[in-house]
């Protein structure tokens, strides 16, 4: 099949390009800037805001992967519309079969944030073309780059104590990048009637503030918290952004997501893709294991 990958320099998109090769497809990647891209598959310019772009970049394909989320935009909920109502359309028109869409867990009978508000919109407008669309709910997903992971293990290494908000108690169920991927890739062909959407996660239920002292310990640190009830989302957006690499925007929608419990509801995936995904300890490994990886090689680039 030809496979348009919108989000191929992305944290997702980077890994999902190459294991969509490995699987017999050819990849056309979508970027702003091809000139750059260095990964899999042949790069084409488009932009998931520009109409034109996207005919030319979806002309021939058979599906497409829709990775795209501006959360470090202020306007991010109506940009995220705006662009999911134009590939829509241009899907529609290029005759894909199947739109494959990355959104947010979170139980729809719970007080949503804007930003899990915002990916159960995308997931409404893209289909409003006609075209059946795939989704798969992740929360929190590890990987070397992923902000929320990235938050997870800065937070660690920067803080041997830290006084936390009450956001810290919320279940979530985490999930390694490469079950992610194993995931995107499997729902491809797999025989999905129409639009459904699919809980994704790992094999464990942890709170957060588990997923920091399980890093810890992986990391043999020692690690102190305290939560305080009274530390608000403007507060901890501020307080992420000195201790962490994480922007105030960005940092801002991650905490109001994390007063959502977000955990698998239904398992249905498990058998439409059946494999044993990693538990918490496995994903940080790999996750600590891929950075280590980049360091080395970035110092046998300076030498």
């Amino acid at each position: 099949m030809r496979i348009v990958v919108a989000g191929s320099s992305g944290f997702v998109g980077r890994r999902l390009c190459p294991a969509l090769e490995q699987a017999g497809h050819v990849v056309v990647a979508m970027t702003r800037r091809p000139e750059t891209y260095t990964g899999a598959g042949t790069p084409v310019r488009a932009d998931v805001h520009d109409a034109a772009s996207l005919d030319r970049a979806l002309a021939g394909a058979d599906a497409a992967y829709y990775l795209v989320h501006s959360l470090d935009d202020p306007d991010f909920a109506r940009r995220d519309a705006d662009a999911a109502r134009t590939f829509a359309a241009a899907a529609a028109r290029a005759s894909l079969r199947r739109i494959v869409y990355l959104g947010g867990l979170g139980d729809d009978a719970d007080k949503l944030s804007a930003h899990l508000l915002s990916r159960r919109e995308v997931e409404q407008l893209l289909g409003s073309g006609g075209v059946p669309v795939t989704t798969l709910r992740a929360g929190i997903i590890v990987g070397h780059g992923g902000i929320s992971w990235e938050m997870t293990r800065q937070l660690v290494e920067h803080l041997p104590a830290m006084i936390t908000p009450r956001w810290v108690r919320t279940r979530t169920q985490p999930i390694g990048v490469a079950d992610v991927v194993r995931y995107l890739v499997g729902v491809l062909e797999a025989p999905v009637d129409g639009s459904r959407a699919f809980d994704i996660g790992g094999t464990e239920v942890l709170r957060y503030v588990e997923m920091l002292r399980r890093v810890a310990a992986i990391e043999g640190r020692t690690m102190i918290v305290v939560p305080v009830p009274l530390l608000t989302p403007r507060l901890s957006s501020r307080w992420l952004s000195v201790v962490t690499s994480v922007d105030v925007q960005t940092g801002r929608s991650l905490v109001d997501s994390m007063s959502n419990e977000v955990v698998v509801r239904d398992a249905a995936i498990r058998e439409l893709v059946p494999f044993e995904p990693m538990d918490y300890d496995d994903a940080v490994l790999q996750a600590l294991g891929e950075r280590a990886k980049q360091a080395r090689a970035r110092t046998k680039v300076r030498a």
